[in-house]
């Protein structure tokens, strides 16, 4: 399963797992599982930019936004801004439309954090397993235990075939 999505034009950080109730868990807004963004944008983003977003706002579509924080990380150049942006509600492309709505344009889009996992420095079309502690931290974000995992199915008895080459009598019923 994979939790969450990234649209054709964002990149970063993207969990694949086996456990189908963590992938849920992970991406439901029930259980406040920050996503952080690093997002350059052209266009001005002022103080009151910010405020709109941590108010919560309304995208022009009607859809009411939870809070996102948001704070400047940099300023490489006179109209574009790099913000990261924290968010636990996950509307689809949810950033690229509030900024759309703020008269931001995005530049580029980057998950870098997925509540206690850190992107760091795992070059783009790259992937590494998990370590035991970044599971247990998953885990413990969406207050799940990892015994609480459903068991795995016993594998089913393989029999060998006789060797003149018929197969194996089922088992007899007592």
């Amino acid at each position: 399963f994979s939790v969450g999505r990234l649209d054709f034009f964002s990149q970063g950080l993207l969990l694949l797992t086996t456990d189908g109730e963590l992938a849920f868990r992970l991406a439901h807004p029930r259980w406040h599982v920050p996503k952080r963004y690093e997002v350059a944008v052209r266009g001005r983003v002022t103080p009151q930019t910010l405020e709109v977003m941590a108010a919560g706002m309304r995208l022009a579509e009607g859809e009411q936004l939870a809070p996102v924080r948001a704070r400047l990380i940099g300023r490489p150049a006179d109209d574009r801004f790099v913000l990261e942006m924290e968010l636990t509600q996950g509307i689809n492309r949810q950033i690229r439309r509030m900024c759309r709505d703020l008269g931001l344009t995005v530049l580029t889009l980057v998950r870098i954090a997925q509540g206690p996992l850190i992107l760091g420095d795992l070059p783009p079309g790259q992937f590494r397993l998990l370590t035991p502690n970044e599971s247990a931290a998953l885990y413990g974000a969406v207050e799940l235990p990892p015994a609480a995992k459903p068991p795995k199915p016993a594998p089913a008895p393989v029999r060998s075939a006789k060797a003149s080459g018929t197969p194996p009598r089922p088992p007899r019923k007592a």
